[in-house]
């Protein structure tokens, strides 16, 4: 047999464990992942090489329906994953007791790109209810393979490589056997920052945040970055800096040990606040952040 290529595109609801799963299977951390939906907003790739296959993940946001501009984007990445893939890895999990016939079920179903189901969070219900998740999503997807997974738990994901290598087109590489992903560092070190906003603020905040890397500067032994941290409203950049700047500092500490940890290099970090006013529903700001 030769060699096997193909993009496989995770597609599914906010919250539903894309992100995990996909961190997973690459074996490195390229999307950020909290308890908050909506965590991701780009469209990220990761890349796995052996001798006679490469797979090209790409992790998407979560199925919405747009309530703003940078909704709006976030949905463009979502459809074009459903444009260009050779096989879609459709995750749900068993919170959702409602097989659903939406929308992008079913533009999937009509897409005639083969799909994998796989249901996570597992370790949340019991044999009974899995099987009657399992068979739903037989019902609807006929001739689709349905595996039960545990992200977090790490259980059956085996199997579920198995299951895309099994089904995945022969055909040369489509990138360096060397590559992780399509993204530069400076992504990573904006979404290093905007994971640590995620979970050290609630209500709005998140969601009113955007990271722009000013400058990244890599020498030799430390890497030296400027960020800009934007939010809608004034209100928002007081609670983002704290009081007498605590937690600003916080974030600050907690995205430096991050991309540490991510870059295995010292890093030394400037965050600034700035206001920029309803910036999600702006095209040409958000163009410059990179959406579209």
């Amino acid at each position: 047999m030769g060699h096997k290529s193909g993009f496989v595109n995770i597609l599914g609801n906010p919250n539903v464990g894309k992100s995990t799963i996909m961190n997973s299977l690459v074996g490195e951390r390229l999307s950020i992942v909290t308890s908050k939906a909506q965590t991701t907003r780009h469209r990220i790739m990761g890349i796995v090489n052996g001798d006679d296959f490469q797979i090209v993940y790409s992790d998407t946001p979560g199925i919405l329906k747009p309530q703003y501009k940078l909704q709006e984007t976030m949905m463009n990445f979502v459809n074009d994953a459903l444009s260009d893939a050779d096989m879609i890895l459709y995750i749900t999990d068993v919170t959702e007791h409602t097989v659903n016939e939406g929308e992008y079920i079913k533009k999937i179903k009509e897409s005639g790109i083969p799909v994998i189901i796989a249901v996570n969070k597992i370790d949340l219900t019991n044999q009974d209810e899995l099987e009657k998740i399992v068979e739903s999503w037989h019902h609807l997807f006929p001739d689709s393979p349905v595996i039960p997974v545990s992200a977090i738990k790490n259980f059956n994901l085996s199997s579920l490589l198995n299951l895309i290598l099994e089904k995945l087109p022969e055909g040369p590489p489509y990138f360096p056997k060397d590559q992780l992903t399509d993204k530069y560092e400076r992504f990573f070190a904006s979404e290093i920052i905007r994971e640590k906003i995620l979970v050290s603020y609630q209500k709005e905040i998140p969601y009113s945040v955007e990271i722009e890397i000013e400058s990244f500067k890599e020498e030799e032994d430390i890497i030296k970055i400027r960020a800009l941290i934007h939010v809608t409203r004034d209100s928002q950049k007081g609670i983002i800096i704290g009081h007498k700047g605590t937690m600003l500092k916080k974030v600050g500490t907690e995205a430096r040990i991050g991309m540490e940890d991510f870059f295995r290099k010292k890093v030394f970090l400037e965050l600034y606040v700035k206001v920029t006013k309803d910036w999600r529903d702006k095209p040409l700001v958000l163009k410059r952040f990179g959406y579209r």
